[in-house]
């Protein structure tokens, strides 16, 4: 008994174990930062959005290889080196018998290794079982992950400790040369910190009984009172001056890399640019110590509101433009009078008239007095929804030997799920204009579900929090190349540079009817309106507003592009600007800043309507007389990434945060079953005001996953879930969302879209 209390004091009084007790105490900050890393890697935070997959399934060069490992080895030993870094600067001085020592960093970083080594070995352990669970990985390719990951994480750790070895003194070397005494005597705010660590030294020191030596032998602690505690005070001091410079030569290789983020070989996987942005912040808070003691806190937060003052009046503030658009032209106004006099009812004849014109070609084309006409809505979703549209819309039309697009005339959704759409109609575009291109091929399934995260992720790290470097020229003006050009540039990369024209380019097409009209609405985020942007003027989506002429207060619910910024050059914006805008996922894709007094910003079409149904409905209602005496029917489809009638989750118990953030959550958890409602309440009122049938086929991604996920069965091993709501998929997931078009609901809904069209 005696034994093992003796042992269990022993292991108490360790060094490691006293480190560990100190940062739970004292660097909550540092410790919250291992938190969310281990949250990450285990599938406990952000696993809808695919968070944990980064880290699990790193992708470099479009690859999950040896080389893409080894780049999150060498990540994650910098940022626990820059953890050991900030705690030697925080609390060496707490433990100052660790001056007396031989390369003293080195043995503290390796007593301090606890929650390192732990989240390490967790991050192996989650990586094997994801590997083999999920991605079917041979076990050889695991071993050569692990590899990768070690060996990356040895010789990181290897390069930064030789550099200490040679530069860190102990208290022998010290006494015979003081390198920078004269220095921190001269700097107020550093010889006000360093008498505050010796006053700690001298009275507050923790108690250590042993330590783990560099070849991991227990060793006990030998009395330090005969050395000057001034004298070991300044060892640490001399050491802080090194480690600080290893801070600054991080901070500047995050720099130099950002002017060659748009060259691939520099984008590196997004979890290591998380983790880059994890070191850096854990560096800087260490920095902040260092200089400004217990006041770090208070001079951070002082700091914090000067920098957000600062760029609440534009000194900081930083516009993502619409690239193709004028920005030197004088803005044009934003306000209820000039949107009413763009959607007048003359605006609204011409727009109609042309449209009409468009459609005459359709019916013309497939020669028939009385076509079945298809309006085809696509949801958003990221990466998922642009593959699982872009998949579906090939199946569906070899299906129908091409009846499909050839009866549809047009195309509405929201974010992912329009990217796969556009895609898919440039490919028709190009075979039907005579070039070699078969849009049934698998190759552009492939091209279609690359890797965006990436580069986006490392752009924002390396580019965006800093300054924008470089510019680029479109259409005859000038812009930065920063995270918005970076995601256009990738999916110019993705779909083989064949959308890179701009809106005018699509209006020949659409005018003889060679290709469905697409009208792209994403949200103004000033008032919750949409802008409606098409190759022509769609101001007749506002007509409604007419149809009630004495009601003079009707909203109007959309702004249409053309019109607005026919000043602007409108025509000239980039294709793959307005998908962007349609895609602004919150957070990765940033807001884009339009020409307009006030500035307007547009995010995410899905905000307003997730599935584009609002906007078919507008069209059926503008041209409701024309479908009427032209068209046998209307086939609407609906290709939507979530299924459409999911299970009601089992009542759970509630914590005091659930109750807290119930009102907020309820809404988001809701967003899409309110859309949901909304929309088949405007299909009811229509089929009452039309006179032709109106068939409604959804095509849903829904795998067997969904339910036991929403019950709370959320573990990142299982098998079959569902693919995550990102700009990346892994391979299991890719794999899932083709093999959904062969479930049972989706195999009758397409036999009955082939039935119709027949």
């Amino acid at each position: 008994m005696r034994r093992l209390y003796g042992f269990l004091v022993a292991l108490f009084y360790s060094f490691p174990v006293q480190l560990l007790l100190n940062n739970l105490k004292r660097n909550l900050v540092l410790v919250l930062c291992w938190i969310v890393l281990f949250a990450m890697v285990t599938g406990n935070f952000g696993k809808y959005l695919g968070i944990p997959y980064l880290f699990l399934d790193p992708e470099y060069l479009n690859e999950v290889d040896f080389t893409s490992f080894f780049i999150m080895g060498c990540v994650t030993a910098g940022f626990a080196t820059a953890f050991h870094i900030t705690t030697y600067i925080m609390d060496g001085h707490r433990f100052s018998f660790v001056g007396t020592l031989p390369k003293p960093f080195t043995r503290f970083s390796l007593n301090n290794s606890l929650i390192p080594a732990a989240f390490l070995g967790v991050y192996i352990y989650q990586i094997i079982v994801f590997q083999i669970n999920n991605q079917y990985t041979e076990k050889q390719s695991v071993f050569l992950h692990l590899a990768g990951l070690l060996g990356g994480y040895v010789l990181t750790t290897l390069v930064f400790f030789a550099y200490f070895r040679f530069t860190n003194k102990d208290i022998f070397r010290y006494m015979v040369c003081r390198i920078d005494e004269k220095l921190k005597q001269n700097v107020g705010v550093t010889r006000a910190s360093a008498l505050k660590k010796l006053n700690i030294a001298r009275k507050n020191q923790v108690r250590v009984d042993n330590y783990l030596d560099l070849n991991l032998r227990i060793r006990k602690v030998e009395e330090s009172g005969f050395y000057d505690r001034a004298t070991i005070l300044q060892v640490f001091d001399q050491n802080h001056f090194n480690l600080v410079v290893i801070e600054i030569f991080i901070f500047i290789v995050v720099l130099v890399l950002g002017i060659f983020k748009d060259s691939p070989a520099f984008q590196l996987p997004a979890a290591a640019s998380f983790t880059i942005f994890l070191t850096i912040f854990v560096m800087l808070a260490g920095a902040f110590e260092y200089w400004f003691g217990n006041w770090a806190a208070t001079f951070a937060l002082i700091l914090f509101l000067i920098i957000n003052h600062l760029t609440g009046t534009g000194f900081f503030s930083r516009r993502y433009e619409a690239f193709g658009l004028n920005y030197q032209q004088p803005p044009v106004e934003y306000n209820i009078d000039n949107l009413r006099l763009i959607s007048d009812s003359t605006a609204v004849a011409e727009d109609k008239a042309t449209t009409e014109q468009i459609l005459n070609n359709w019916r013309n084309k497939l020669k028939s007095s009385r076509p079945a006409l298809v309006l085809l809505c696509v949801s958003g979703g990221g990466k998922r929804a642009a593959l699982w549209t872009f998949a579906t819309l090939q199946h569906a039309d070899s299906l129908t030997r091409g009846a499909l697009m050839d009866h549809t005339v047009l195309i509405t959704g929201a974010s992912g799920g329009l990217i796969g759409a556009s895609y898919f109609r440039e490919l028709v575009l190009r075979q039907k204009t005579g070039q070699q291109v078969n849009p049934y091929h698998h190759r552009y399934r492939t091209r279609i579900s690359s890797d965006n995260l990436n580069p986006l992720i490392f752009s924002l790290l390396a580019n965006d929090l800093f300054v924008g470097f470089t510019s680029y020229e479109y259409a005859g003006n000038y812009y930065r190349r920063d995270r918005a050009y970076t995601f256009e540039e990738q999916l110019n990369q993705s779909t083989e540079g064949m959308m890179d024209k701009p809106l005018s380019a699509y209006a020949g097409a659409e005018a003889r009817a060679i290709i469905p009209i697409i009208i792209l609405s994403p949200t103004i985020v000033n008032d919750g309106r949409k802008l409606f942007i098409g190759a022509q003027p769609v101001s007749y989506l506002n007509m409604d507003i007419h149809s009630w002429p004495e009601y003079p207060d009707a909203k109007i619910g959309g702004v249409d592009f053309q019109r607005l910024f026919s000043q602007h050059g409108a025509s000239n914006l980039r294709f793959l600007t307005a998908l962007r805008m349609c895609a602004t996922f919150p957070y990765i894709t940033p807001n884009t800043t339009l020409p307009t007094n006030p500035p307007v910003q547009i995010m995410d079409a899905g905000i307003s309507d997730n599935f584009g149904i609002s906007d078919a409905v507008r069209f059926m209602f503008a041209f409701q007389q024309w479908i009427e005496k032209n068209a046998s029917e209307i086939i609407l489809i609906s290709i939507r990434d979530s299924p459409k009638l999911g299970s009601i989750p089992p009542q759970q118990e509630q914590s005091i945060v659930d109750a807290l953030t119930q009102p907020i959550s309820s809404v988001y958890n809701n967003f899409e079953n309110f859309q949901d409602i909304n929309s088949d309440l405007l299909l009811g009122h229509a089929r009452k005001w039309l006179s032709i049938p109106l068939h409604r086929i959804d095509i849903q991604y829904q795998t067997e996953s969904y339910l036991p996920i929403l019950q709370g069965m959320d573990s990142i091993r299982h098998t079959s879930m569902r693919a995550s709501l990102s700009w990346r998929l892994t391979e299991r997931e890719k794999q899932d969302i083709l093999g959904n078009l062969n479930s049972p609901s989706n195999r009758q809904q397409l036999e009955k879209l082939k039935k119709l069209l027949q």
